[in-house]
């Protein structure tokens, strides 16, 4: 389907949140239920486009916001003051400014943080979670081990202004281009002693082949209007404001979808805790699929896929 008729089936408003005006997209009327939709970086409301036309086709409705300080939605006013509960406490007043007594998260790399927390503290605000991405990591995940080029330091704890030097040395359709070939990529972006990350792609790197330029041309569009400033505070330069939540029992289904190819799996302590059953002991309604081929950006890559195992994730948990 055309971008120019995707956009004709989905509704754009703002809501006033928590002294904020954040962006929402819809779509569907939602007989079956609501589905939430959460973004991670250097996505965007619009990277959910295939799987809000799905659920909405199905019967349900589809609310996908730009969090704070992204895209079309309010900066914050002290971007460097960015924790996750602010993005938790966000997703409770969308619920509650839409009149929704409770839907399914569905969410994408840091997105996911959010979402599982909400879902273990307003459980009855919670239908299930589908994570896309990133597992359940009870106290988080170390980098400590991990190279000295590797992406996410400079972003949040070498040198105060290095990543924003960095990505200030080309224009944002520039940067969101190197950002969307670097991560879909099998390997950890890792830059040599003498790099920064937007070096590690040029112009005359293809973008990935599911990723067009018309797509890269709204991605661009809306991070020239929100800026960088707060998509590196939140999430690299606030990962350690992450608070764990003490004894976590999920009370809700949790689904959790990885692609095969996607880098995160290299980061620490992630494919033991895909693979050791230790997120069973905080989910006990729990489910794990693997997309063979599947990228970091595997609802965009796959989205017929993605659609299909989100549709039955929904169908076999109905809202009660």
């Amino acid at each position: 389907m055309a971008m120019a008729e995707q956009q004709q089936q989905i509704e754009h408003s703002h809501l006033a949140i928590r002294g904020l005006n954040l962006h929402v997209a819809q779509a569907g009327t939602g007989e079956l239920g609501t589905v939430l939709f959460l973004h991670g970086f250097p996505e965007i409301w619009y990277s959910w486009r295939h799987q809000m036309l799905a659920v909405a086709a199905a019967g349900y409705r589809a609310i996908a916001p730009d969090w704070r300080g992204y895209g079309l939605s309010d900066q914050p006013p002290e971007p460097e003051a960015a924790v996750y509960r602010d993005l938790e406490e966000d997703l409770l007043a969308v619920l509650d400014a839409l009149s929704v007594p409770k839907a399914y998260l569905v969410a994408k790399d840091f997105g996911a943080m959010p979402a599982y927390d909400f879902a273990l503290r307003h459980p009855n605000r919670t239908c299930g979670v589908m994570c896309l991405g990133i597992p359940f990591l009870h106290g988080g995940s170390s980098f400590t081990a991990m190279p000295e080029g590797f992406y996410i330091l400079p972003c949040a704890v070498q040198e105060p202004g290095r990543a924003e030097a960095d990505f200030g040395r080309y224009d944002v359709k520039r940067v969101v281009r190197t950002i969307y070939i670097l991560f879909s990529r099998s390997e950890i972006p890792t830059a040599k002693e003498d790099q920064e990350i937007m070096d590690l792609a040029d112009l005359s790197t293809p973008l990935p082949e599911w990723f067009t330029e018309e797509d890269l041309a709204v991605y661009t569009s809306l991070y020239e209007k929100s800026g960088f400033v707060y998509p590196l505070q939140m999430p690299y330069r606030s990962l350690h404001k992450r608070h764990p939540i003490e004894d976590p029992k999920f009370e809700v289904p949790v689904f959790v979808v990885m692609g095969e190819k996607d880098y995160v799996i290299k980061f620490p302590g992630v494919e033991a805790v895909l693979k050791n059953g230790t997120m069973e002991k905080f989910a006990p309604d729990l489910k794990i699929t693997y997309i063979p081929e599947g990228s970091h950006f595997v609802q965009e890559q796959f989205p017929d896929k993605v659609n299909e195992l989100l549709l039955g994730f929904l169908k076999d948990h109905p809202v009660a």
